[in-house]
């Protein structure tokens, strides 16, 4: 790897404590970008019904991990010799989310639960700090730039490789993700298989995700990411693979036959638009006239199908059902405005929750007006430092990845309210993984050293 490789700050020596300086660009065989690697990999490689024996879907292999970073994290808070320091407003709204969040479970335990609430109350808690894990140790763990693009190249690859198993599933209406069942794990509740949509036969396909929905959204979300490697990664290799990565997650996404992730990725690539020279605006409209015909090839019938889908709104059950909610949740809602009935405590079955498919519904009758302002808070503070840090960098590269954090943020807004998103972990995680690293994108354009070098020791 060449000098020029690294960020020119990199090099840079703080001054953290009395005789004590560090270098972003320290190595260690272990460090937060690693372990953030493996996370993603557990994450989009594997079902997301695959977890450890005997646990619930928070005992995911990812989530497991997720929630040891969380742990880290606090000890390093609680010792200065972890190298710990410097302010991130990241911190303080995540802080306010979790905060939000115990008032609710506490709001939840005073009016009495029945076991199967209570229960569903504590797993979302355990999401939650896994969840907060993976945001905070990414916001302040990861020590460069180059530390933080190889996570960004890692996410890219996997969401490449989940994208051809969402592809081949549909091609070829075979479920590979069966042969990704690893010894000493066990599916819990079956994998996602297919379901049928439209009147020609047409089927969704889920990748390794638990939902059709919540696979093109992450696909839609990947897409900025991919094509940021694309343009700006060191290698030539790494360029060419994640381009083939971009546009197999763009056709990826209209497998799963959900307007959902039609409109997000249509928001994703709107947000990246401004920022694209007109040779690039050109060259990515030829590749999306491309992706179309792959799509038609590949799966025929599928375009069709989703135009009917949009032309027929108004007549479509699914929507339909949506509007049907409403009245539960004024119902709901009247009875507990301000914390709301519990954390994930909104149940009609004994076992499985009741899907509003809107999150800002659903965390509206769970957490109160103060969980959706937590909620929301998250989203606009972390389009808010991405801005900042787009403002301040002075790399064509990083203003482009600052953006990109942006369209992620701004495509969990508005699939929030078409699904229930952060109750499928393979998308909270990925949220998680796009808030803590618009903390790091503010940190690492901060002009004060101190607050660039914030990082976390190496476990060795």
């Amino acid at each position: 790897m060449t000098a020029t490789a690294y960020h020119p700050v990199d090099l840079e020596p703080s001054l953290l404590t009395h005789g004590t300086y560090s270098i972003r660009r320290r190595r260690s065989r272990l460090d937060v970008s690693t372990l953030l690697g493996v996370t993603v990999v557990l994450l989009y490689v594997l079902p997301g019904t695959l977890i450890v024996p005997n646990l619930t879907y928070a005992g995911r292999p990812a989530l497991l991990v997720a929630m040891l970073l969380f742990a880290w994290w606090c000890l390093a808070r609680l010792n200065p010799r972890l190298l710990l320091m410097g302010p991130q407003p990241i911190r303080w709204v995540l802080c306010v989310y979790l905060v939000a969040h115990l008032l609710s479970y506490l709001a939840g335990l005073m009016r009495g639960l029945p076991s199967q609430e209570a229960n569903a109350q504590d797993f979302a808690m355990l999401q939650l700090f896994e969840f907060l894990g993976i945001a905070l140790i990414a916001a302040d763990g990861i020590r460069n730039w180059d530390r933080l693009n190889r996570v960004l190249r890692v996410a890219v690859w996997c969401s490449g490789f989940m994208a051809i198993v969402g592809i081949l599933q549909a091609v070829f209406k075979y479920d590979v993700s069966a042969h990704l069942v690893i010894p000493g794990l066990e599916v819990k509740g079956g994998l996602a298989g297919f379901g049928q949509r439209g009147d020609e036969g047409q089927f969704r396909v889920a990748g390794t995700t638990v939902h059709y929905i919540e696979y093109s959204a992450v696909m839609a979300m990947m897409v900025p990411f991919a094509i940021h490697v694309a343009r700006f990664a060191p290698q030539k290799g790494h360029r060419r693979l994640a381009a083939v990565c971009a546009m197999l997650a763009a056709v990826a996404n209209p497998m799963s036959i959900s307007r959902t992730g039609i409109v997000a990725l249509a928001l994703a690539l709107l947000v990246m638009v401004p920022i694209w020279s007109w040779r690039l605006r050109y060259t990515f409209l030829f590749l999306g006239a491309g992706a179309v015909m792959a799509i038609t090839l590949l799966k025929p019938g599928v375009l069709g199908t989703l135009k009917a889908m949009f032309l027929n709104v108004g007549v479509d059950p699914s929507i339909e059902g949506r509007t049907n909610d409403y009245d539960l949740v004024s119902h709901f809602f009247g009875q507990r405005p301000w914390l709301g009935r519990g954390p994930r405590t909104l149940l009609d079955h004994p076992v499985h929750d009741t899907i509003l498919d809107n999150q800002w519904l659903y965390t509206l009758v769970t957490g109160g007006v103060l969980g959706v302002l937590a909620l929301l808070a998250v989203h606009v503070v972390s389009i808010v430092l991405a801005v900042i840090a787009f403002r301040r960098a002075t790399r064509d590269e990083d203003r482009h990845l600052c953006v990109a954090l942006i369209s992620a943020q701004v495509v969990a807004v508005v699939v929030g309210g078409t699904f229930d998103s952060l109750y499928y972990t393979t998308f909270a995680m990925s949220l998680a993984l796009f808030v803590g690293l618009s903390g790091a994108v503010w940190r690492l354009t901060h002009p004060a050293r101190i607050i660039r070098t914030s990082t976390v020791r190496g476990l060795d």
